[in-house]
C-alpha cells in the first residue's frame, strides 16, 4: 500500500524546502511525496533534488509563485 508524504514548504527559504524533502526520503523511500513550495527557486532545487534521487516529479502550478510538486520514487 502506498502512502503520501506532504510537505509544506511555503514560506521558507532553500535549503529548508529541500532539506525536509530529503529527510521525508530517508524516512519514507517507498512513499509519494508532495511538496509544497512558494518560489521558483525552491522548485528547482527540489526537483533537482527529486531527479538525483530518481524520482519522477510533476510540477503544478497553483498560483503565482506558488508550486505544488508531486514526487514518485521509481520502482
Amino acid at each position: 500500500m502506498e502512502h503520501m508524504t506532504a510537505i509544506d514548504a511555503r514560506g521558507l527559504s532553500c535549503p529548508i524546502p529541500v532539506a525536509r524533502t530529503k529527510q521525508a526520503m530517508e524516512k519514507n523511500p517507498s512513499d509519494e511525496i508532495t511538496v509544497l513550495v512558494d518560489s521558483n527557486v525552491a522548485k528547482e532545487n527540489v526537483t533537482r533534488l527529486a531527479t538525483s534521487k530518481k524520482y519522477s516529479v510533476d510540477v503544478q502550478a497553483v498560483s503565482n509563485d506558488e508550486y505544488k510538486l508531486v514526487l514518485k520514487p521509481s520502482k
